[in-house]
């Protein structure tokens, strides 16, 4: 007997079967943010950038990802959802090979910037075009049945990069190039352009399966016919938005339920490499890709997993103050590993294990409160858009000035401040408004 999920598993006469093109197309797209808004960072500090610089150029590159509800609707308009995915993937690649290559001249940072940016855009606009494919090629039950395939292969991503990548970084550095991983500097440049033309070569790879695999995506129903239309559209989700009950106390949720964790995710790594005599761990990039890439992505995903079947068995509301705990307190383990500075690399691994856990945990609850009390209305996809992009927005902000306050503060009490910023945090779930009844099927 076949099994409806078989049925859907199965691919229409025809067409490639979406399990050729969707695990493939998140993990490229994580791959690429990842890239940017992570690996960069450390790459900047293996450079010999301050912590301040180097949080700060990063986090600049989440900007794109933050604004893309902006210029969705004008993606919409032209050409094949496909398409866009395909020139963008390409894009991203040739734009790689291009940083690669821009290491080499004797003033680089400014074009690197610049293609960085570039890149950031093209990235944003790969994920709004990938998502029109997923949402517009395959029926609800299909899309239900993929969702976990599809977080999954994202979750990936960072694997690959912030574990994978970084990891190699510090073993091109040392074994190939023979250079003192202790010492920042110029000569990290070797071993990171290969590490980009990887990147390159990778997003290239996926662009020329897509080309075969991928369908073509279907036109929303809601589709703009022209500029003018997309931009009333755009007015008009804005207008409706801010008609919500109760909408700056919505606004202010999506915004700073995670203010402490954006203090802590630049600085965290860069507490771990640095040495022991500027108060971090002086740990190797082998270490911290393991430690951070591995260990900790598998607890983010153990503690997302354990978190959703929390919240569909006990329901949001009740656990929503709890879900800010989990996120929030377990914070305190840095500031633990900045007054012991411990060797021992298993209790510095779960430290970071306990943190990402119950970061995990506790990050379902925002997500779901976004789906099922920010996001419903007339634009409900445009409107949880603009509550990630709120949460986006926040962690752009926090990373800009988080390496300048960590280097005013010095770990100990930068790591205090970061619990004192957890108090915003409690305040917006103690008071966020429940205006919809919940659906009580997420995380089932």
């Amino acid at each position: 007997m076949i099994t409806q999920t078989e049925v859907h598993l199965r691919a229409v006469p025809g067409k490639p079967s979406p399990l050729f093109w969707v695990p493939t197309t998140y993990f490229t797209m994580a791959l690429t943010y990842m890239t940017l808004t992570s690996v960069t960072a450390i790459m900047f500090k293996n450079l010999g950038m301050d912590n301040g610089q180097a949080a700060e150029y990063a986090s600049y590159l989440i900007l794109a990802y933050t604004i893309k509800p902006l210029f969705a609707s004008f993606v919409e308009m032209y050409k094949t959802k496909k398409f866009f995915v395909i020139c963008t993937e390409l894009a991203i690649a040739v734009g790689f090979v291009g940083v690669a290559l821009v290491m080499s001249l004797p003033s680089y940072m400014m074009i690197l910037m610049l293609l960085f940016w570039l890149i950031s855009f093209l990235g944003a606009t790969q994920d709004i075009a990938a998502d029109g494919v997923y949402v517009t090629s395959l029926d609800g039950k299909a899309q239900s049945l993929y969702c976990g395939i599809q977080s999954l292969s994202w979750n990936i991503g960072p694997i690959v990069a912030a574990g994978g990548l970084v990891y190699l970084s510090g073993k091109l550095h040392t074994d190939f190039f023979h250079h003192d991983p202790k010492v920042f500097g110029a000569e990290w440049m070797d071993s990171w352009r290969i590490i980009f033309l990887i990147v390159a070569g990778i997003t290239a790879l996926m662009a020329f399966w897509h080309m075969r695999t991928m369908p073509d995506g279907a036109k929303a129903e809601n589709t703009p016919a022209s500029v003018g239309d997309a931009v009333h559209i755009l007015r008009d989700s804005f207008v409706t938005f801010f008609q919500k009950r109760d909408v700056w106390l919505m606004v202010a949720f999506a915004f700073l339920f995670r203010l402490s964790i954006g203090f802590l995710e630049k600085i965290g790594p860069f507490f771990m490499v640095d040495p022991v005599a500027k108060g971090g761990l002086g740990l190797s990039n082998e270490s911290l890709g393991l430690i951070y890439g591995t260990y900790g992505l598998v607890a983010v995903l153990l503690g997302s997993l354990l978190g959703g079947v929390f919240v569909a068995k006990r329901g949001l509301k009740p656990s929503l103050f709890l879900l800010c705990c989990a996120v929030n307190i377990p914070n305190a383990t840095f500031l633990l590993m900045s007054i012991f500075q411990p060797e021992n690399q298993l209790l510095i691994t779960a430290g970071v294990a306990i943190e990402k856990f119950f970061f995990g945990f506790g990050s379902v609850g925002f997500m779901i409160y976004l789906m099922q009390q920010l996001a419903p209305g007339k634009y409900t996809t445009t409107h949880y858009a603009f509550g990630t992009g709120l949460m986006g927005l926040c962690m752009m902000v926090t990373g800009v000035i988080s390496g300048h306050l960590q280097q005013l503060l010095g770990y100990t009490h930068y790591f205090i401040f970061v619990m004192l910023a957890t108090i915003p945090s409690f305040a917006v779930c103690w008071f966020a408004p429940f205006h919809h009844k919940e659906d009580r099927s997420i995380g089932e």
